[in-house]
């Protein structure tokens, strides 16, 4: 099987519009999460949410690729382009049609269905533009990427709830292994900080009106954000002969269902992805020295996920730092895992570990190192990215250092 290591990297999110400003907001313990500025607010319950500022459409994009182009679209799009850059591939001839894009998302272009179910039912209006249709499906994303890029291999959307991310960098890492791509665009994206997603998620009265502050005892639920994280996977012998610069080696992948419920999570389909995706890796439990948590901040997945690191990890659980990025940048459902996994490279790459912040005291049942409020200096060699979702789908991967 192929080695696999990731050559590029790009972000836009609540903590910075790219990697290199949001790994020093991780280190430097930044909150990305305030007051959300979106019409109707005031009708809302919950008024906080990770949202990406200072942004302005039309800097980027023209009229007619605004028309096209969703939220969650243009921050893909953002992210791809950084991370193209990085890594400083071109694709024409073979290279372009063994490549391609794998991309995460939940609710794709809810800003779009938002915005014209308001202008069809509220305001009356009895025609909308022809292009919301492919402006508003999950995969317009990956679609654009691969066309701006002319990426003519495997492209597609996965939409696993809150372990899409995940999931597609865990395809595009086992297309790249198999032999069947040499390089995959991949990641994920999403923006439903809008009226009808922040609403539709209060009904589930999972979301904090304050703070995310994952695994404290104070802890009251989850809050939303918005971006995209994109990375270039690439077949090693390939980035090894043009001199390309390894970010970290993705080194194992694992997938489980709970099978058991649409919202609780299960402790032994967490602990079957972590301990799959060690052994697809080829890891001991001692070369793992961080995880990064999903860490939701609500108490079900809190506990459960802990629970699920004991067990796999045993006595090493001591030993582990596991941290939540979500208390500060929120929780990007179907983008979370990608932003997430900055957090794992950095790790890897500076030896530095994102703290889990808005920590206030200690929860007996997640008793593990948390990385509380300030960032850590460690040298580690492996870490895991864990993603569990609503629908009991768990995803976890594995990373090397280069």
């Amino acid at each position: 099987m192929k080695r696999v290591v990731i050559t590029g990297s790009g972000t836009i999110n609540a903590l910075g519009h790219d990697v290199p400003t949001t790994l020093e907001a991780m280190r430097e313990g930044r909150c990305g999460i305030g007051a959300l500025d979106i019409r109707d607010v005031d009708r809302l319950a919950v008024k906080i949410g990770g949202q990406v500022r200072d942004y302005d459409e039309q800097t980027h994009f023209n009229r007619q690729q605004i028309s096209l182009y969703d939220r969650f679209t243009q921050f893909t799009l953002l992210a791809a382009k950084q991370a193209l850059d990085e890594s400083g591939l071109t694709f024409s001839g073979d290279l372009a049609d063994r490549s391609g894009v794998v991309l995460g998302t939940s609710g794709g272009g809810l800003n779009t269905q938002d915005e014209n179910y308001r202008a069809v039912y509220e305001e009356g209006k009895n025609r909308v533009h022809p292009f919301i249709v492919p402006k508003l499906m999950n995969n317009a994303a990956a679609s654009h990427v691969s066309m701006q890029y002319n990426l003519r291999g495997p492209s597609f959307t996965v939409a696993t709830a809150c372990a899409s991310s995940n999931h597609a960098m865990g395809q595009a890492f086992m297309m790249i292994r198999s032999g069947m791509a040499d390089v995959m665009v991949t990641g994920g994206s999403e923006s439903m900080l809008c009226f009808g997603g922040v609403k539709a998620w209060e009904g589930l009265r999972v979301m904090s009106k304050d703070a995310c502050r994952p695994f404290s005892a104070t802890r009251n639920g989850m809050v939303q954000g918005e971006g995209a994280g994109v990375f270039v996977f690439e077949d090693y012998d390939h980035a090894i002969k043009r001199g390309a610069v390894i970010l970290a080696e993705v080194a194992g992948f694992a997938m489980s269902s709970d099978a058991s419920d649409i919202v609780t999570p299960s402790k032994q389909g967490a602990a079957r992805a972590i301990a799959g995706a060690l052994k697809d890796a080829n890891l001991n439990r001692e070369d793992v020295g961080y995880i990064n948590a999903h860490g939701t901040g609500t108490a079900a997945n809190d506990k459960t996920e802990c629970a699920a690191v004991a067990d796999v990890f045993g006595a090493h659980a001591d030993n582990l730092m596991i941290s939540s990025t979500k208390s500060m940048h929120g929780h990007l459902i179907g983008g979370t895992g990608a932003v997430e996994l900055l957090a794992c490279i950095m790790a890897l790459r500076d030896g530095v570990i994102a703290p889990t912040i808005g920590y206030e005291e200690a929860d007996p049942e997640c008793a593990l190192d948390v990385v509380p409020n300030q960032a850590r200096d460690a040298n580690v060699r492996a870490v895991l990215s864990n993603a569990f979702a609503f629908g009991g789908l768990n995803a976890v991967i594995a990373l090397k250092s280069a």
